[in-house]
């Protein structure tokens, strides 16, 4: 029984608090509500309970008005506590959005405080995963400033402006937006720095493989230096997920045009790669390797030298079927050719020094030699 007292003791107390707060937040002077939002701040920030119970207590809309006022310090503490009523609650990130809150949040992108703008990317970012708030999102002028925040945030501010791009890029009919923008130097960039098993690197390749959808999108990728260098290196390092998406954007660009991208694609040293691939990726990423190696057999262009290159790609063709069947042997045969073409391919990749790498086909040609004899 003293337990049960407790908890109802708690949930009045609370009750109270949130009551309190909702009047403050209303009627109080502004340096009374700049405190209320603090508090609103405090209690939201792991508790889905108060979440709830504010938001239908009806501090969303005072919160949204205070995001106007002249004071930074109000304005920093209304988009935090609104930022804190959004996360894990659809209801409310929907309920934010329909304020008008998403164009004051563009506002405050534009800031020249450097808090306050990476606070908005935050804040956009967390209402972005909300299907109802993708379009609206898309049609604020919000995209143009998270690619500009790509180059110039810091560190988390790159990482939310990411995760933001990712989200409105779900929803189709902004990819054109976001493509407008001019995203893929800072993505390619990004990805080329950040580690290719990590988080960001799985929306940034799944970005890219998004973008490749669009004539655009390719053109961009294939004419940023190291574009498709780095989605080859992704392949090769990447995550699971990260693997799948890169593969797929190249696959993308490939069965778009056969003349403008499977050359570049070869000479980026992809074929080791998708050897791999085909053994450990998921289940759609063997399959988009096995399509890419498909369609760079088949490039019209390759010259003699070049056919080469895919020689030992046609032996793995004619054993697909063994390993899909699970056969030891021939899964044991597969890796051995993978490991020798990588260990080639990774000579090939430090004897650079330029951010495009193109291995020597006469190298290539060399390493057929070192494939066990079938």
């Amino acid at each position: 029984m003293a337990s049960n007292d407790t908890g109802d003791d708690q949930r009045r107390q609370m009750n109270n608090n949130v009551e309190e707060i909702v009047w403050a937040v209303l009627h109080g002077e502004e340096d009374v509500k700049v405190r209320a939002a603090k508090e609103i701040r405090h209690m939201t920030r792991t508790s889905a309970r108060s979440r709830a119970k504010l938001a239908a207590g009806g501090v969303i809309v005072p919160l949204v008005k205070m995001l106007s006022s002249s004071n930074m310090e109000a304005k920093e503490a209304a988009l935090l506590a609104l930022l804190n009523l959004a996360v894990k609650n659809e209801k409310n990130k929907i309920a934010i959005g329909k304020t008008g809150a998403i164009e004051l949040f563009v506002d405050l992108l534009e800031s020249k405080n450097a808090h306050l703008k990476e606070h908005a990317a935050a804040a956009i970012l967390t209402l972005s995963a909300s299907s109802v708030n993708k379009p609206i999102i898309g049609s604020s002028g919000a995209t143009q400033l998270l690619v500009e925040l790509l180059t110039i945030g810091t560190h988390q501010g790159k990482m939310d402006a990411v995760m933001a791009l990712y989200n409105l890029s779900t929803y189709p009919d902004n990819l054109t937006v976001i493509l407008a923008a001019e995203p893929v130097p800072a993505l390619i960039a990004l990805l080329k720095e950040c580690r290719k098993s990590s988080r960001v690197a799985e929306k940034i390749s799944a970005l890219l493989e998004s973008l490749s959808a669009l004539e655009e999108g390719r053109t961009c990728i294939l004419k940023e230096e190291g574009g498709i260098l780095t989605l080859v290196e992704v392949i090769e390092d990447g995550s699971l997920q990260s693997r799948e998406h890169a593969v797929g954007a190249l696959l993308t660009m490939c069965e778009s045009n056969k003349y403008n991208y499977r050359e570049a694609i070869l000479k980026e040293g992809v074929i080791p790669g998708l050897f791999e691939l085909i053994i450990q990726g998921t289940p759609k990423a063997q399959k988009k390797a096995r399509a890419l190696l498909q369609a760079l057999r088949e490039a019209p262009s390759l010259n003699e030298t070049d056919s080469a290159s895919i020689a030992l790609e046609n032996i793995v063709y004619d054993h697909v079927d063994d390993m899909e069947k699970g056969t030891e042997a021939a899964k044991k045969l597969f890796t051995e050719m993978v490991q020798a073409s990588m260990e080639q391919s990774m000579s090939h990749h430090l004897n650079q020094d330029a951010l495009v790498c193109i291995p020597s086909e006469f190298t290539r040609t060399n390493n057929l030699a070192k494939v066990p004899p079938m």
